[in-house]
């Protein structure tokens, strides 16, 4: 299947495998590349000395050697609170990593970097406002985080948002993300104009994924009801199962958080706290037998009901979308 998207970074099918903080992994990443899509992993992935070079050694490596038209890239937080920013920005140049997505915040620095050496750039967007500052900097498309994503979500359903990314900015590739789990949700998006979708949820319940087996039975036997925003964890709205745990601790920062994240002198330092905080608690999730159940998901868990190896989730989608289009097909018959 040919598209903008799989045109732009030579792969076989138009399908991101979205960036999951403490999910991605090697493992997950390859079995991506192997099967034709674009895999992806968060950079804060590999926080300790010399993991993240490890990360991009292997995945080099391995891209040189695959058959399939796949490829990797990488997210960056781009927020002034995240301190290993800059680091990992460096080091991503160094290895020449392919793509970049970037999130909460502003992608100058890495667009002017990815330019060094021609890596390209999309930019998580939930607004057609935070979209032209990415497009006045020359991104290469947009990332349209909708309602249903897992991780921070946009407000706006899908069908708005694509629609309104191609209107205003023609030129730029819009990849969907939010809610998108099979087939059928990869031919509706592409049908709106999308050039591909992201998809991480799904992923979640895989063999490759090396969370608790009480996260990936989660995602199974959960619904979209189940579903819940929190800014508990980054300070941004984010979605998470509505576990027992995440009902303890509550879903809205208190009154002092709030100030404290508002105010001009503190709201850098309390941030970065707050996200700190928010990844050692999600750390503490993945792990088994935890009471701590704080679950990263979105609303696709409804449409997710076997853990099955990455390279079986792709082929399934692949299958599943051209059976979706030749439906498609008999109706307009």
């Amino acid at each position: 299947m040919q598209t903008k998207l799989s045109t732009l970074l030579n792969i076989d099918f138009p399908v991101i495998m979205a960036p999951m903080f403490l999910v991605s992994n090697e493992a997950m990443v390859t079995a991506g590349m192997n099967s034709g899509i674009a895999a992806t992993f968060p950079s804060l992935n590999y926080r300790n000395e010399g993991e993240l070079e490890k990360m991009l050694d292997a995945l080099n490596a391995e891209k040189g050697k695959i058959r399939a038209k796949g490829t990797y890239g990488i997210n960056l937080i781009v927020q002034k609170t995240n301190p290993l920013y800059e680091k990992h920005l460096k080091i991503c140049v160094e290895k020449k990593v392919p793509f970049y997505i970037t999130s909460l915040g502003s992608p100058k620095q890495v667009i002017e970097q990815a330019r060094t050496y021609g890596a390209k750039v999309f930019c998580d967007v939930t607004n057609i406002e935070h979209a032209q500052k990415c497009y006045d900097l020359g991104c290469d498309g947009f990332i349209a985080v909708g309602q249903g994503a897992g991780g921070h979500a946009g407000p706006y359903t899908l069908q708005v948002l694509i629609s309104s990314l191609n209107h205003h900015f023609p030129d730029k590739i819009v990849i969907a993300a939010g809610g998108i789990a099979n087939g059928a949700g990869l031919l509706s998006v592409l049908t709106l104009g999308a050039a591909g979708a992201s998809i991480g949820t799904r992923f979640i319940a895989s063999t490759e994924a090396t969370v608790s087996n009480e996260y990936k039975k989660a995602i199974v036997d959960s619904h979209m009801t189940d579903i819940v925003m929190t800014d508990k964890i980054s300070g941004t709205p984010s979605t998470i199962i509505n576990t027992p745990f995440a009902q303890k601790i509550g879903y809205k920062q208190n009154w002092l958080e709030r100030m404290l994240s508002n105010n001009a002198r503190t709201k850098k330092y309390f941030k970065m706290w707050v996200q700190i905080s928010g990844m050692k608690k999600l750390e503490a999730s993945i792990h088994p037998g935890t009471y701590k159940t704080l679950w990263i998901a979105g609303q696709s868990v409804e449409l997710v009901d076997d853990i099955l190896s990455c390279s079986e989730i792709i082929e399934r989608l692949k299958k599943e979308t051209k059976e979706a289009y030749q439906k498609m097909q008999a109706l307009m018959n």
